[in-house]
């Protein structure tokens, strides 16, 4: 898909991932409706963008951005559901209210704001939905289990989604990023990675890398964006040898 003149709405572009795809999207030329939780940070990321603060996970802040992009633009034609946020604790442990907060946030939001725009993309059988999933969501963390189940779930609407709207003219990407240099981890709802995981993000990524790699994705109509690349051989060797793996993430986990 060519970028130039396409409308394209950011959630959580205040900050990290979704901040750096507003840069990478504005220099390609898109028309940017962006959202999040911080309309200064919003206008710094782009200053000519259309900016709509609030919080996602509010179907009334979901409405309005839809709606005020409509006004502006005309169209969408391609939703970037990248907010989210990450909790460190064992599941067997965690305040349902956490968990319940971390699918409002990396689930449920992404598919209310998904379904308001689906139909807007259906009546012009063009368009593109972008998730913004995890390695996690392929590849279970034990350090944060519920978010990984969280963009379990996001990974398979995504599928599902390609599936459902193939007729329609409509796409569907999946971006799993890895480790990324941004404040994720000051900004979960509770806990910390284990110190092993902590010394890993030496190999990070920059947020601007992963904007780029979602770029380009969209760009060659691909199915799935692993940033950085080397997350996919860490996700088949799961699959070819999960009890070594699974052993691998326990001990870093500090659980054997």
């Amino acid at each position: 898909m060519k970028i130039e003149g396409k409308v394209v709405v950011i959630t959580g572009a205040s900050q990290g991932i979704g901040e750096a795809c507003a840069a990478e999207f504005a220099r390609a030329g898109a028309r940017l409706s962006l959202s999040g939780r911080s309309e200064d940070r919003l206008r710094l990321a782009a200053p000519d963008a259309l900016c709509t603060a609030g919080d996602i996970t509010d179907p009334e802040v979901r409405r309005v951005l839809v709606e005020r992009t409509l006004e502006r633009y005309g169209n969408i034609d391609i939703l970037i559901n990248n907010a989210g946020i990450g909790l460190y604790r064992p599941a067997w442990d965690s305040p349902m209210d956490e968990v319940r907060g971390l699918m409002e946030l990396n689930f449920f939001a992404a598919l209310g704001l998904t379904q308001l725009v689906v139909p807007h993309m259906r009546a012009r059988r063009s368009g593109l939905i972008v998730n913004v999933g995890s390695i996690a969501g392929n590849l279970t963390l034990p350090w944060m289990t519920l978010y990984s189940a969280s963009k379990s779930a996001l990974g398979t609407l995504t599928q599902g989604l390609r599936m459902e709207l193939r007729r329609d003219g409509v796409g569907a990407m999946l971006v799993c990023p890895g480790y990324v240099k941004t404040g994720f981890q000051k900004n979960v709802l509770a806990g910390q990675p284990p110190d092993e995981v902590l010394r890993g993000r030496r190999m990070a990524i920059t947020a601007a890398e992963c904007a780029l790699a979602i770029r380009r994705g969209v760009e060659r109509g691909a199915r799935t964006v692993n940033a950085p690349r080397a997350g996919g051989l860490l996700v088949a060797a799961m699959r070819l040898f999960p009890a070594i793996v699974e052993r691998r993430m326990a001990k870093m986990n500090g659980t054997a």
